[in-house]
């Protein structure tokens, strides 16, 4: 698996005017959009800089790195959230000018309708190591539209296998997407007891087991 990028390469700082390449990933739903993550993470030696989302069901990744590497991820992050039919757009940019840098990187945001930040900064290594048992664990993340169905699936999910809630995000648009960790056998039989849930209280988006999620997904799930 690549390396992540250090901290001491002058590009892991997005103000920086020295970026080789920015990559851009959009799905339009947060578990596409944590996959797509996952999977840039694993084929290329890059570094997440923000995801950030919008109120019509876009979730954006945006990552740096040499132009090579982020071409690699890009195409692989983009191809996955094909797959599960949530992909919006992707882009690559060489040597992004340092005054459209201020538009595409966002400050941090906060939206009172959906009660959460829209601008997600990826937490620092040492704050993923700080609990390595359970870095160490497989995620699954169930995604509906609406509120009734997400609940059912993750009560159901919960019954069902030795998992922990890391947490619930909302996109907007009335798309939820709930969390869970635990061995993958557990994650794994978690969410597939909680598909048929769904079914008659809301509309099933996503639902999705990472075996092994790299420190980029890890750095971006909810607190």
């Amino acid at each position: 698996m690549p390396s992540s990028l250090s901290e001491s390469q002058p590009w892991h700082d997005p103000s920086s005017e020295g970026i080789p390449s920015l990559g851009i990933v959009e799905a339009n739903s947060w578990t596409a959009a944590m996959v797509a993550c996952d999977t840039m993470a694993k084929s290329a030696r890059i570094a997440v800089v923000q995801a950030e989302w919008n109120d019509m069901l876009g979730a954006v990744i945006k990552i740096v790195g040499m132009p090579s590497d982020v071409s690699t991820a890009v195409e692989a992050g983009a191809r996955v959230a094909e797959t599960m039919k949530q992909l919006r757009s992707s882009v690559l940019l060489h040597r992004p000018d340092p005054d459209a840098i201020r538009a595409i990187i966002s400050p941090p945001e906060y939206n009172a309708l959906i009660e959460q930040s829209v601008v997600k900064q990826p937490v620092s290594e040492s704050e993923i190591m700080s609990n390595p048992t359970a870095a160490g664990l497989a995620l699954g993340f169930i995604e509906t539209q609406g509120f009734t169905a997400v609940f059912e699936a993750i009560d159901t999910a919960c019954k069902s296998a030795a998992v922990e809630v890391v947490g619930k995000e909302k996109l907007g648009g009335g798309y939820v997407t709930v969390v869970i960790r635990g061995d993958v056998a557990a994650v794994t039989a978690a969410v597939e007891a909680a598909k048929p849930k769904i079914e008659g209280l809301g509309k099933l988006i996503a639902c999705h087991v990472i075996a092994r999620p790299s420190q980029a997904a890890l750095s971006l799930l909810p607190k």
